[in-house]
């Protein structure tokens, strides 16, 4: 049966399409806060914190400034709490303040292929969109650029109807800072301290980063300082074009249609990493369908598009430049590992770079195993001794306990990612992982239980996360075999440190109970002989140096 004006709850097509009308991409996620990080208490304090450190420290490195950040946390009342990330950055202009921390979407990275800890623009203006709505208030911001006799401070909401800043304040006021930029924020939250807390954010940001300086104040008033151990900047990535085989067909009509290239040959060697003119010409004579050397990119119709992908798909092209990568690099990764966690044993490995999608990416892994004086040491002298115990690690340390499954440590581009660990790749080329055959425990589909930390870095042009939260990096083939290799070469070199552990212990083992006997042997002689007793002590003393020479461990 038909349906009909008259029937109950009918509306027509006129009448619904008075309701639908656009939505901003700020009333979205002003809906969906959870897909930013946003979703409780205690992970909103971490992702306003975490975006504005990441957005400081990327500054500073483009600038060529080492990083010295200030974070401080203070706790209002009912459940509210201020936010404050200072950093001696280059600063920003006047007029870029409110479009950077008012607008969803807004940066200057997006755009482009080179590795950098911000990529969509969105959180640190999403963190001020979550102050605004659970406490009415807007990000309050000084900024002073190098030379400006005062700095610009402003008050900064999102009009999310419409996706744009709005200023209610703006002012020139002095600054104690001859550049920087400083960020405040009023949220309703929740701190505490654990793996989930702003304390081990920052604690994993100084391993990642060696060369940034954090001061930390958390709402009890407690100080904690970690300090650099690099003077040296990382050097600063290089901008790359699109690799041609990362490229989709949507994308590429896209880029047909907006060229400014006039021929197809041009086109290709212009707009695509990697493409000479004997690829490009090849590729050209491989999609056939009337296409020529000359043929103007604008014109090109979609069956036309469509072989032309094929052809790009079809013809080799060299992997794209990895000049657009940093990455740490073994030794500071160790050095990074070293100052905040103690530990006695420590490795690292930097994989060569590799790519998917067209993304260039490399991985690099760093282990750090056992705990602090339970291990064994050989001296100069040849004696073997209990290893020293270890030291204070600034704020809340990173114990490794021999009964508890390992300690992982997850990066993406110098960042770390506290959240989602289960959806993770790079859980899941840790548990893939046979630890077994490096000597440690691993139960079924878990991690290695030891006392062991896994740091894991991911760099790329692209990181492939889940979500906009930017918690989880997505199982990519390439990426998880990349992992593997990385922590199978790391397991080979924890494997032999075990294996020389054990003939240490063996070795210590006999030497102790030897040792027992050497003053019976002492007095025997002292009778024998009739030696004094300095004389047998000094021929004490010798069969001891004897018997650390003649058993040398290397």
């Amino acid at each position: 049966m038909s349906t009909t004006a008259k029937d109950e709850g009918y509306r027509s097509a006129d009448q619904m399409a008075v309701r639908q009308r656009e939505i901003s991409v700020s009333e979205f996620f002003l809906k969906n806060r959870h897909l930013l990080g946003f979703d409780s208490g205690t992970k909103a304090l971490v992702t306003a914190v975490k975006e504005a450190v990441d957005n400081a420290i990327d500054a500073c490195e483009e600038a060529g400034i080492l990083p010295d950040i200030r974070v401080e946390v203070f706790d209002e009342e009912d459940g509210v709490y201020r936010v404050v990330v200072e950093d001696n950055g280059p600063g920003i202009i006047e007029k870029q303040i409110a479009r950077i921390f008012g607008k969803l979407l807004y940066g200057s990275r997006f755009h482009k292929l080179s590795q950098s800890r911000g990529q969509q623009g969105m959180g640190i203006a999403a963190a001020g969109m979550y102050a605004q709505l659970t406490t009415g208030k807007p990000l309050h911001i000084i900024s002073r650029v190098r030379h400006e006799k005062l700095a610009t401070e402003m008050l900064v909401s999102i009009d999310t109807a419409k996706n744009r800043p709005e200023i209610h304040k703006k002012a020139h006021t002095k600054w104690d800072r001859p550049h920087g930029t400083r960020v405040e924020a009023e949220m309703e939250g929740h701190y505490q301290k654990g793996l989930h807390s702003i304390d081990m954010y920052l604690k994993q940001t100084a391993i990642a980063n060696p060369h940034v300086r954090i001061d930390f104040t958390d709402p009890r008033g407690e100080h904690v300082n970690y300090k650099r151990s690099s003077k040296t900047l990382p050097p600063w990535p290089q901008e790359i074009k699109p690799h041609p085989h990362g490229v989709e067909l949507g994308r590429l009509i896209q880029m047909l249609g907006s060229t400014r290239n006039r021929t197809l040959i041009k086109f290709l060697e212009d707009e695509f990493s990697r493409v000479g003119r004997k690829t490009a010409q090849e590729i050209v004579r491989r999609a056939a369908r009337n296409l020529t050397e000359r043929s103007y990119p604008r014109h090109i119709a979609h069956a036309q598009a469509s072989a032309l992908y094929r052809a790009i798909q079809k013809v080799p092209v060299s992997a794209p430049r990895t000049d657009c990568l940093v990455p740490i690099g073994e030794a500071l990764m160790e050095e990074g590992l070293r100052k905040e966690i103690d530990a006695d044993f420590f490795a690292a490995v930097t994989r060569p770079p590799a790519v998917y999608r067209g993304n260039p990416f490399q991985v690099e892994v760093a282990l750090a195993y056992g705990a602090p004086g339970g291990g064994l040491e050989v001296d100069e002298g040849g004696r073997i001794r209990k290893s020293a115990g270890g030291r204070k690690a600034a704020g809340e340390g990173i114990v490794l306990r021999a009964d508890e499954p390992a300690f992982l440590l997850r990066f993406a581009n110098r960042v770390p990612l506290l959240y989602e660990q289960g959806a993770c790749a790079v859980t899941k080329a840790v548990i893939q992982t046979n630890w077994r055959a490096y000597g440690l425990q691993q139960p079924k589909r878990g991690l290695p239980v030891a006392p062991l930390a896994i740091m894991v870095h991911l760099a790329s042009v692209w990181v492939p996360f889940t979500s906009e939260a930017k918690e989880a990096i997505a199982n990519y083939p390439e990426i998880v075999k990349e992992l593997k290799l990385g922590l199978q070469a790391c397991g080979r070199k924890l494997a032999g440190h075990l294996h020389r552990s054990q003939r240490l212990k063996r070795e210590y083992d006999k030497r102790t109970q030897i040792e027992q006997y050497l003053p019976h042997i002492g007095i025997a002689l002292q009778e024998i002989l009739d030696l004094s007793d300095s004389e047998r002590d000094a021929a004490v003393e010798q069969l001891d140096d004897v018997l650390n020479q003649k058993r040398k461990m290397r």
